[in-house]
C-alpha cells in the first residue's frame, strides 16, 4: 500500500492531506488558517490602498512543514510507503525573494513596504498596468493575445512586475528571484529553482513553443524582457511529469525517503478539476470557492476572446486547458451574510445555525417569478468576461418592501448569471459543454445554489461528493509522479470520489431564469461595456 500528500493553499488557509493511492481515501488530515491572515486596509498602522491584498511568505512554510509532520505522526503509517507530494495554490500569488531564496518582506528595512509582501491572486493594484498591456497589444500586435482571451488581468504577474517596478524600484532591484508562490514551495521542496508549465503558462504569457512572449514584453517596456529574463526564468517542468526528489532538508525534517517524488504546483483550481475526475472533452468545471474558476479540457485551441486563456498538458497531458473566472463567489455571499438584519443573526442564533445557512433557508422560498432585485456581481472587479478589476458591484430593483433574503437570492443567482455569460463565451466559439462538474465546498453545503445553477445554466449539475477536491487533486499528482500508475488519467480514475448527487434543469424554472437572465446581461453590457467608469471607485 502506498500513499501520497496532497497539499491545498487557498485564500485564507493551508490543507495538507494524507491520501491512500489505491482509492483516494483521505487518511489524515491538517487544516491551518494563515496566522497573518489577508493584509488589506492597513500594513503595521499605515493605511493601504482599497485593491492592495498582501501575505506573509512564512505562513506558507509554516503549514507546509507543520501539517506533514502533523499528518504522518495522526496516521502512523510506514514513512517509506510515502511516494510523492503535490501541490496546488491560488494564483497568481506572487513573491518576491533574495539570493538566499528568502522573502523580501522578513528583511528589517522592508516589513513595512507592501511591495515586499506576497502579492495574493486578488490584489489588483496593477490594473493601470494592465490596462497599459492591452493598450501596446490592440495597438502593436494583437495577435499575442490570441490565447489570452485578448485581455490581460491585474492579477497576472507581469502586471504585478510592473506595479512594482513603476511603484517600488527598490523591491525590484533587491529581488533575486520572482515567482508564484507555488513555484517557490516546490523549489524549495526540490532544492531546486522550479517553474510549472501551468502557473507561468496562464499568468506569465509563456507558452511550450516560444517560451516567454519577449517582443511582447519589449514593447511594453524595455526593461521588462531582462527582468523576466534574470528573475522568473527557470526550468519548466508539466504538469504529470516529476519535478525532482525531495530534498534532503526535507527528508530529514519528516523522516520521508529520497525517493519521494514531487509534483510540479498546480493552479488551485486545475487541481479541483482532477479532484472531481472532469478530466473529459465537454466537461465544465467550475471550481466554487471565496472565488470561481471555471475549467474546460479539449483536444484544439481556439482563440476565445474575454476568458483568462488555454495552456497544453496544465491540467491533464495532451489537452489543453482553459480557463476563465469570477473574482467574488464565496466572499460574496459571505458579505452578503454581514449585512444580513440583526433580527435575521438572532433568527440564526436562536436555530443553531449560521447566518448564511438562515438566509439560505428563506431565499430558497421566494418564487423565480416573484424575483425583482438583481446584481451585478463585482464587488471584487470582474475577471471574465469583461477583464475589468475596476468595476464595482450594484444592486437594482429595490423597494421598500424587499426582504433581506430576495436581494441574497440574487447574490446567488448573479453568480450563475455570470457562469453563464462564461459558458457561452466558451459554446459561442466551438468548446461546448455537455455536463457541469460543481466542484469545491459551497455546493456541497448549498442544494440551493446547485439548484438556480442547473435552471439558470440549463445544465445537469454534477456535485461530487468531495469538499475536498483541490486537496484531492494535488494528491493525485503526487501519486502519479511517485509512479502509482503509469498515467496520470488512470491516477485520476483511481483516486476521484463518488457522485454526491446530479441535479437536472426544469424547464418552467430554465424558462423563468431567462428573462431574469436577460435583465442581468442587459445591465452587465450597460455599466461593463458602455459606460463602465460609472462604476469605478477612484
Amino acid at each position: 500500500m502506498t500513499y501520497s500528500i496532497g497539499i491545498d493553499y487557498g485564500t485564507a488557509s493551508g490543507r495538507v492531506f494524507l491520501v491512500d493511492t489505491s482509492n483516494g481515501e483521505i487518511i489524515s488530515t491538517y487544516i491551518k488558517e494563515y496566522p497573518h491572515g489577508t493584509i488589506s486596509e492597513s500594513l503595521n498602522g499605515t493605511e493601504l490602498p482599497h485593491n492592495y491584498f498582501l501575505q506573509h511568505a512564512e505562513d506558507y512554510t509554516s503549514i507546509l512543514e507543520e501539517g506533514v509532520q502533523y499528518v504522518l505522526k495522526e496516521s502512523q503509517v510506514d514513512p517509506a510507503s510515502i511516494i510523492g507530494i503535490g501541490i496546488d495554490f491560488t494564483s497568481c500569488t506572487i513573491v518576491f525573494l533574495d539570493e538566499n531564496f528568502k522573502p523580501l518582506h522578513l528583511q528589517t528595512d522592508l516589513e513595512d513596504n507592501p511591495h515586499a509582501y506576497v502579492k495574493l491572486w486578488k490584489h489588483h493594484g496593477a490594473q493601470d498596468e494592465a490596462t497599459y498591456m492591452k493598450q501596446v497589444s490592440d495597438q502593436v500586435n494583437p495577435s499575442w493575445l490570441d490565447f489570452y482571451g485578448h485581455s490581460v488581468n491585474s492579477e497576472w504577474m507581469i502586471p504585478k512586475i510592473l506595479e512594482v517596478k513603476n511603484k517600488a524600484p527598490e523591491i525590484l532591484k533587491r529581488s533575486a528571484y520572482i515567482m508564484e508562490a507555488g513555484d517557490y514551495l516546490v523549489s524549495l521542496l526540490t532544492n531546486k529553482n522550479i517553474r510549472s508549465n501551468c502557473g507561468i503558462g496562464f499568468k506569465g504569457f509563456y507558452n511550450e513553443t516560444d517560451g516567454f512572449n519577449y517582443s511582447f514584453f519589449e514593447a511594453i517596456d524595455q526593461d521588462l524582457p531582462e527582468i523576466v529574463k534574470t528573475k522568473c526564468e527557470a526550468p519548466v517542468v508539466n504538469i504529470g511529469e516529476s519535478a525532482g526528489s525531495l530534498s534532503s532538508y526535507y527528508q530529514d525534517l519528516w523522516g520521508l525517503t529520497e525517493q519521494v517524488q514531487i509534483s510540479p504546483y498546480i493552479i488551485d483550481a486545475h487541481s479541483g478539476v482532477l479532484g472531481v475526475g472532469a478530466i473529459e472533452q465537454g466537461e465544465f468545471t467550475p471550481v466554487i470557492g471565496t472565488s470561481t474558476c471555471h475549467l474546460m479540457l479539449d483536444p484544439k485551441q481556439e482563440p476565445i476572446p474575454a476568458i483568462t486563456g488555454s495552456v497544453k498538458d496544465a491540467i491533464i497531458p495532451g489537452l489543453y486547458a482553459y480557463e476563465a473566472g469570477q473574482a467574488a463567489v464565496g466572499d460574496l455571499f459571505n458579505y452578503s451574510a454581514s449585512l444580513a438584519p440583526k433580527s435575521y443573526v438572532d433568527q440564526a442564533e436562536a436555530q443553531g445555525i449560521s447566518t448564511l445557512e438562515y438566509l439560505e433557508t428563506l431565499a430558497a422560498n421566494i418564487p423565480i417569478d416573484k424575483q425583482h432585485v438583481t446584481v451585478l456581481d463585482w464587488h471584487n472587479g470582474n475577471r471574465s468576461i469583461l477583464s475589468d478589476s475596476k468595476l464595482t458591484g450594484s444592486i437594482f430593483g429595490l423597494t421598500l418592501q424587499t426582504p433581506f433574503e430576495m436581494i441574497h437570492k440574487a447574490y446567488l443567482e448573479s453568480t450563475a448569471f455570470g457562469t453563464k455569460m462564461i459558458m457561452q463565451q466558451f459554446e459561442n466559439n466551438h468548446i461546448p459543454v455537455n455536463t457541469v462538474y460543481a466542484a469545491g465546498g459551497i455546493p456541497i453545503k448549498s442544494e440551493l445554489l446547485v439548484d438556480i445553477y442547473a435552471n439558470v445554466l440549463n445544465k445537469e449539475v454534477v456535485v461530487i461528493d468531495s469538499s475536498n477536491a483541490t486537496a484531492l487533486g494535488a494528491a493525485m499528482l503526487g501519486a502519479n509522479v511517485g509512479g502509482a500508475y503509469a498515467t496520470l488519467k488512470e491516477t485520476v480514475n483511481h483516486m476521484k470520489q463518488p457522485v454526491y448527487y446530479r441535479k437536472q434543469p426544469e424547464a418552467k424554472k430554465v424558462k423563468q431564469y431567462e428573462s431574469l437572465f436577460e435583465r442581468y446581461k442587459a445591465l452587465h453590457d450597460l455599466l461593463g461595456k458602455d459606460h463602465p467608469t460609472l462604476s469605478y471607485i477612484d
